[in-house]
Order: structure tokens, then C-alpha cells, then sequence
């Protein structure tokens, strides 16, 4: 009984969390900008939504703009993380642990200070707060901190030994990190890049105050759609669009799940 109940309770909490996403995947195939059982079954499913996903250029460029955005940062935070993560693990004392809790104050800091704050300095600085330079720096804040902590555990789940043992044997301090312990923590690596594009691509709060005037990001796009309600012809196609990112995130995520598998085994 016990056991029925766990399952029971795994269940409904899964049912919690996933029933909202499999209901937009399954309305990505009705054309209908009312979401409800009798327009389903009336109209019926079809591949329109993501027809007209794909000819509408203003939409499809607000994608392309997001994904190349989410892409640069991606790449940048996970640079600027992982250099971070490797200089905090190996670095001794109290510097160390301030460096940590530091960047961890991004984490667990409400997103609209940290966009506040932004505003007010870029403002300062350059007398312009929203630029797309402005938009990536905003992205990078709230990205690269958890790219560190996506590799500090590979880490410390690596033989502190082997990089000293790579000097002792006349590797150089680059040749070491480079061959030694980046090798061991490409898993990390890998899932604070995913992770960064996640929250790039995510991201409101950032991106609509930082964001230069007329560039657009999914987020902000959705939100504005959302304002507009029914006046915007291009909303029931942004069902089509995130049943899209869902599945590929999915995929990801499998796959990787699989060859990690896959590696243990051997």
C-alpha cells in the first residue's frame, strides 16, 4: 500500500508539471486562437500552426534573432564560467570562498534588481542603457553563475592528483589544464552550456530592459502578443513554436542521458 501511494504521488507530481506542456504540444495542432475541447474536436488537427510559423518572416526573424543571441551568450558564459569554476576550485583560503558566494548572489538575487541595476549603470557609463551589447552583458550575468556551478561538481568529482601529477611529468601549466582536467569536466561544461541557452532563451525580465528599440527576443515577443490578445494574428502560432523548443530540449536531454549511460557502462 505503502508502495502504491509513492507511485501514486511521483505520478500526480509528474501530472503536476508536465499536463500544462503536453496540453500546448497537443493544441500546436489546432488552428484556432481559442484554446478548448469543442474547437478541437470541431476543427479538428492539422499541421497549420506550424505552416504558418514558418512563413511568417517577422516571427521567424524574432526566432532566428533569440536563438543567435542565446547562442552568443552560451558560448561566452561558459567560457567566462568555466575559467571561473576552475580558478575558485584551485584557489586557496578565504579568497576562494569569497569568490563562490559571490557568484552565487546572481542566483539567488530577484531578477528585476539585477535588471534595475543594470539600467542604472550602463545608463552612467555610457548614457544608454538599452543596446544589444547592453542585452548580452544583462544575459551573462544571470547565465554564468550557474555555469560555474554546473562545473564546480565535475571538479570536485575529479582526482585532485592527476593535475599535479600532469606537472611532475613536465606538462605545462596550459598543456596540464587543457589536456588533464578539461577532459574531466566536459560533462559539466556541456550542461552549463545547455543550461545557458535555456535561460537565455527564457528570459523576459533581462531582455525587456535592456533590449535596444526594435529588436525583439521570444520572451518579450510573447508577452506583447499576449497584451494584444486576439489583435495579434501570429499567437496561436507561438504554440507551434514552443511545442518545438519543448521536444528539442527533450531530445537533448535524452541524448545526453544516453550517452552518459553509455559511458558509465563501459
Amino acid at each position: 500500500m505503502k508502495k502504491l501511494l509513492q507511485v501514486f504521488y511521483v505520478f500526480l507530481m509528474l501530472a503536476f508539471i508536465y499536463a500544462p506542456i503536453l496540453t500546448l504540444v497537443l493544441y500546436s495542432f489546432v488552428d484556432t486562437p481559442i484554446v478548448d475541447i469543442k474547437s478541437a474536436l470541431e476543427i479538428g488537427f492539422s499541421l497549420n500552426l506550424y505552416k504558418k510559423l514558418f512563413n511568417d518572416a517577422a516571427l521567424m526573424k524574432i526566432v532566428w534573432d533569440t536563438l543567435a543571441l542565446a547562442l552568443i551568450v552560451a558560448v561566452l558564459s561558459t567560457l567566462l564560467g568555466t575559467a571561473g569554476a576552475i580558478g575558485i576550485y584551485y584557489s586557496k583560503g578565504k579568497l576562494g570562498k569569497s569568490v563562490s558566494a559571490a557568484s552565487r548572489i546572481p542566483v539567488i538575487n530577484a531578477e528585476i534588481v539585477t535588471a534595475v541595476a543594470l539600467v542604472l549603470l550602463f545608463s552612467l557609463i555610457f548614457s544608454e542603457s538599452r543596446s544589444y551589447f547592453a542585452l548580452v552583458v544583462g544575459h551573462l550575468v544571470i547565465t554564468t553563475p550557474f555555469v560555474v556551478l554546473s562545473v564546480i561538481p565535475k571538479l570536485k568529482q575529479m582526482d585532485s592528483n592527476l593535475y599535479e601529477a600532469a606537472l611532475d611529468l613536465g606538462a605545462s601549466p596550459f598543456t596540464a589544464l587543457f589536456k588533464v582536467v578539461l577532459p574531466e569536466i566536459i560533462p559539466g561544461v556541456l550542461s552549463g552550456f545547455m543550461l545557458a541557452i535555456t535561460l537565455s532563451l527564457d528570459d523576459y525580465i533581462i531582455s525587456a530592459y535592456t533590449r535596444p528599440a526594435g529588436f525583439e527576443t521570444i520572451s518579450t515577443y510573447v508577452y506583447g502578443a499576449m497584451a494584444k490578445s486576439n489583435a495579434n494574428s501570429s499567437l496561436p502560432a507561438l504554440r507551434a513554436l514552443s511545442a518545438i523548443i519543448f521536444i528539442v530540449i527533450i531530445l537533448v536531454v535524452v541524448i545526453k542521458n544516453f550517452y552518459s549511460s553509455k559511458k558509465e557502462v563501459k
